[in-house]
């Protein structure tokens, strides 16, 4: 479906990602990727919801300038700092620690709960099994282990 090398479309299930590289100010190819996926739905028995869909501007530049605001089916598309995609929390600033806070948080509520095992005396073999299936398994994408 995509016409230009610098927007890349990605699906996955019910959620559609559309990435553009804005070279020199000339957004062209990228609004025409974004009304091309907004016909492609429309010839396609598909529904966009201009109140879930978000646009964040990545920009790196020492001096920006505004973009004109995008529109989808004549609605203004809200432009956000971060956003979650498939259990990550990308910033516009493409930092990490958002990502790392919310897996440490999770690992943590969940090491509440082997101590609360580990109180009524399971067997270690069991809490072994526990950490690793409950609280390792979040943990590994962190250390490049899984």
């Amino acid at each position: 479906m995509n016409s230009h090398q610098s927007v890349k479309l990605i699906k996955f299930a019910d959620d559609t990602t559309l990435i553009g590289l804005i070279s020199n100010g000339d957004e062209t190819a990228y609004r025409r990727e974004v009304a091309r996926l907004v016909s492609w739905c429309g010839h396609n028995n598909l529904q966009l919801n201009a109140q879930k869909t978000v646009e964040m501007i990545v920009d790196f530049r020492k001096v920006t300038a505004p973009l004109p605001p995008l529109a989808l089916m004549d609605s203004p598309i809200t432009i956000v700092d971060s956003f979650r995609f498939l259990g990550t929390t990308i910033t516009r600033d493409l930092k990490w620690e958002p990502t790392i806070s919310s897996l440490i948080k999770k690992a943590q509520q969940r090491m509440f709960f082997l101590r609360k095992l580990r109180k009524l005396k399971l067997p270690p073999r069991m809490l072994a099994q526990f950490y690793t299936a409950i609280i390792e398994s979040i943990l590994a994408p962190l250390s490049g282990t899984d």
